[in-house]
């Protein structure tokens, strides 16, 4: 609705997983090349944790595209509340070891298809990539356990699958829980909030993507933003859409402290009387 008036080929503040958009802030860059040391060196598992909003979804994508070709298949979990049985039985069609439109076949049958799968998989000298998003709402420890048994997947080589849990902070504790579980991690990341300084670089970065060849938020309007976004990349992106939105229908020349002030007063916090 707005690309034209602020001259812009795309729509700068989605929130999608698209890499182009990527910004690459220290804390952001250190946890990928950490996840890609322990992708690419075949551990069993590695951690992924942050706050809502901070990025953990586009990381992984942006991971995906700089590994190897010898990692693979990758094999992305994104409802993990799944029942332990319905779990490994997606996990089995995914790799291509199970009908997904039969009957749901026992637990020990998929885990045995698994199993033969991925091994079948070292054996051509490929290493899988089993990625569980949002493992915080895996609550039931049953599930978690179950996932703990893929680590004693293994050929003579090592692990025959790199699992990756990413979810929110409340994860930690959960694992902190299950020793036997959180030993076996090669690798953990945590992502942080972006610094004021970062915030600025990630809007500017994310404007100048979309083709932004002018000014468009002031410097003072950035500060405001980190502020009021607590440095989280889904709240600027939120906030900053919104702005710009007003902006258009307002015919502002630029998006000032006061106009951000305003948009996030009226259109971000907005609560029941």
């Amino acid at each position: 609705m707005y690309l034209d008036y602020w001259q812009l080929e795309k729509r700068p503040f989605e929130n999608t997983t698209d890499p182009a958009f990527y910004y690459p802030s220290e804390c952001h860059q250190g946890a990928l090349l950490k996840l890609r040391y322990g992708v690419e060196s075949r551990r069993g598992a590695v951690l992924l944790a942050g706050g809502s909003g901070l990025g953990k979804s586009l990381l992984v994508q942006v991971l995906r595209r700089q590994l190897p070709d010898t990692i693979g298949p990758v094999v992305h979990l994104i409802f993990p509340q799944l029942c332990t049985q319905e779990l490994l039985a997606y996990l089995a069609a995914e790799l291509g070891a199970g009908d997904p439109d039969g009957p749901l076949p026992a637990t020990e049958t998929s885990l045995r298809r698994v199993r033969q799968r991925l091994t079948e998989n070292a054996n051509e000298g490929k290493h899988a990539l089993i990625v569980v998003d949002e493992a915080h709402l895996l609550e039931d420890h049953r599930t978690l356990e179950t996932l703990r048994l893929l680590l004693n997947f293994e050929t003579e080589h090592g692990f025959v699958a790199t699992l990756l849990l990413v979810g929110q902070t409340k994860l930690l504790p959960a694992l902190d829980r299950m020793p036997h579980f959180e030993e076996r991690l090669g690798v953990k990341c945590l992502l942080r909030p972006f610094t004021i300084e970062e915030t600025l670089s990630y809007v500017q970065h994310r404007l100048q993507t979309a083709g932004a060849r002018r000014e468009i938020i002031q410097p003072a309007a950035l500060e405001i933003i980190h502020e009021l976004s607590g440095g989280a990349p889904r709240r600027i992106n939120r906030l900053c859409d919104l702005a710009l939105l007003v902006g258009f229908a307002e015919e502002r020349a630029h998006i000032t402290p006061d106009h951000v002030a305003a948009v996030h007063g009226e259109l971000v916090a907005v609560s029941p009387e």
